[in-house]
């Protein structure tokens, strides 16, 4: 392999290595408009694509210790890494693909392991982290929520039943004074 290759797949092996996710995508057919409106989508979650020769991919893969099942990389490629989460940039994908009919996910690593493309589909289905993580707060709270509750019911039931009784027994009757 020449010299300028070898680097090309030193750097793509480099940045396979440093991304929390690598998913590959299918861009054919794919308009230069198109792609950079997909380019700037995901600049927006903090990932970058690039488009990269089957055979460069491979060699990186391999030397960053990623393993793709066989077949899946074949047809013009695009890899979309990056070292945030990786749900808005599978909801990004899942969009573009429904807007453009272009961009299929041929394959995805989180966190080094191979995950199935419906998978990554999925992570795309799910609300955002931040409401995930109030709704996991709100799991947590409900018992201690319920707990306080249930202490305060018998003085409250106590409150209701004076207040109650007072009610019903209506005003207290005016003394008229004696003659």
């Amino acid at each position: 392999m020449r010299p300028e290759k070898a680097d090309i797949v030193k750097d793509l092996a480099q940045d396979l290595k440093e991304s929390s996710y690598v998913l590959v995508t299918d861009y054919q057919h794919m308009e230069v408009d198109d792609f950079s409106e997909l380019r700037k989508r995901l600049a927006a979650a903090g990932a970058e694509v690039h488009v990269v020769k089957n055979s460069f991919l491979k060699r990186a893969m391999a030397d960053s210790g990623l393993t793709p099942s066989n077949g899946e990389l074949v047809g013009q490629t695009a890899v979309v890494t990056g070292e945030k989460d990786v749900a808005p940039v599978a909801k990004i994908l899942k969009t573009f693909t429904k807007e453009f009919k272009k961009a299929m996910l041929k394959l995805g690593f989180i966190d080094r392991a191979q995950v199935a493309t419906k998978e990554i589909e999925q992570l795309a289905d799910l609300p955002p982290r931040e409401v995930l993580q109030a709704q996991l707060l709100g799991l947590f709270l409900s018992p201690a929520t319920k707990f306080v509750r249930l202490l305060n019911e018998p003085a409250s039931a106590f409150a209701r039943l004076l207040k109650a009784k007072g009610e019903k027994e209506g005003p207290p009757a005016a003394e008229t004074p004696a003659a």
